[in-house]
């Protein structure tokens, strides 16, 4: 037990928590730390692994196919990106979730939650949106 803790802090992860980023990083950087790590192939993430692969046009096609063979296992998918990929620097922003303005609109003037403010949504024309908005108008500079 205690050489297997020498093994991984050798290697610079830390013996029972693996994060995102150590994945990406091997993966990405051919560094090849986690290769054989039993635990490490337990925590596997390759949903998110697959989704960050897809961000980039020279690793797309290879997250395509992951998500076709879904059912391999996590150390296989481990392999298959190790083997497959080019070394290089890929970092990426998240995708954040787009802000609807009527739809906050509609659950501020009539106090609704998200989910009933969109169900009033379907109902609402584009007159009544621009009366919302009107009336919910506070002024400033860009108003």
């Amino acid at each position: 037990m205690e050489s297997q803790y020498k093994f991984e802090k050798s290697k610079g992860i830390s013996p029972n928590r693996f994060e995102l980023k150590d994945y990406l990083n091997d993966i990405n950087l051919k560094a090849g730390k986690l290769d054989g790590n039993g635990d490490a192939m337990k925590k596997y993430p390759a949903y998110v692994i697959n989704k960050c692969m897809s961000h980039h046009t020279d690793t797309v096609l290879y997250a395509n196919e992951m998500n076709r063979y879904y059912t391999l296992d996590n150390d296989m998918q481990y392999q298959f990106y190790i083997h497959s990929i080019r070394k290089s620097k890929r970092f990426a922003p998240w995708d954040k979730q787009q802000t609807d303005n009527d739809l906050e609109r509609v659950k501020q003037f009539y106090g609704y939650s998200t989910d009933k403010a969109r169900e009033a949504m379907k109902l609402l024309n584009k007159g009544q949106l621009d009366v919302i908005k009107s009336k919910l108008r506070i002024g400033g500079q860009n108003e």
